[in-house]
């Protein structure tokens, strides 16, 4: 309990913060747009999308989390929380919870095992274990409808969650860190071969894009692979539309808890 706390007085309350993130996501999320949230944590992410006004599915497979969703955002019907783990199929999983810092829950195992030992997240520990129910990209678009933006956050599950997606989308953010960028690279292949077109990337929790324009997956590719390990960590946003000069001068936020 003490971890979500943490987490929710990290990630509300800071209004410079979310100005910056909204300016951020303006170039990617409009009013009246349908967005996807996945894991969507406690919702700093969600916040964003409904100031921008579009209507959100968040799915998290943490029922601590999903419970605080659920409270914050039970006066607002265009938010619907999904309690399940998002993955490649729709079956129960086993979810592992880091309760100091339930930002990095994962379903993972093969995450937990690169992070050991890994400089910056060697005091991290799973120390409880929990069934959730599961569910696919594919199975929320049946029930919700084609979303226009995507955000996937799961710690090491990326790759999973779009195993589950088999349609192109107009634009979504996936995350990465540099423990596992081999994991990135295959979510680019995945992606490209789903017809995503432009790749840029955003470092920590910074609300910027990194590179001065959208490039080619093999471009980003290689940038990630080149990135130092004290990156840490990022989301890579892919398009298959065209996107707005990307505000790369934009800043704001805090470092990303790893």
């Amino acid at each position: 309990m003490s971890g979500l706390r943490r987490s929710l007085e990290t990630y509300y309350g800071d209004p410079a913060r979310d100005a910056a993130m909204d300016a951020f996501y303006a170039d990617l999320v409009h009013p009246g747009d349908l967005v996807f949230d996945v894991g969507a944590h406690v919702g700093d992410r969600l916040g964003s999308f409904r100031r921008l006004g579009a209507r959100v599915v968040a799915v998290e497979p943490q029922p601590l989390c999903a419970r605080a969703l659920r409270t914050l955002y039970a006066e607002d019907p265009e938010v619907t929380v999904v309690e399940a783990a998002c993955g490649h199929r729709a079956d129960p999983v086993r979810l592992h919870l880091n309760s100091a810092n339930p930002t990095i829950a994962t379903v993972s195992p093969g995450f937990i095992a690169a992070a050991a030992g890994a400089a910056g997240w060697a005091h991290e520990r799973w120390d409880a274990q929990v069934e959730v129910g599961g569910t696919t990209m594919d199975a929320l678009i049946a029930a919700h409808g084609v979303p226009d933006f995507v955000k996937i956050d799961v710690e090491g599950f990326e790759d999973a969650v779009l195993a589950g997606l088999s349609r192109p989308l107009p634009a979504l953010s996936f995350e990465f860190t540099t423990i596992a960028r081999e994991l990135a690279l295959r979510c680019l292949d995945r992606l490209t071969g789903l017809g995503f077109t432009g790749f840029n990337v955003g470092l920590g929790d910074e609300m910027a894009l990194a590179l001065p324009r959208w490039l080619p997956a093999a471009q980003v590719a290689a940038y990630l692979t080149a990135l130092p390990h004290e990156a840490n960590s990022g989301d890579v946003y892919c398009t298959s539309r065209a996107v707005r000069r990307p505000a790369a001068a934009r800043r704001g936020g805090a470092p990303r808890a790893a």
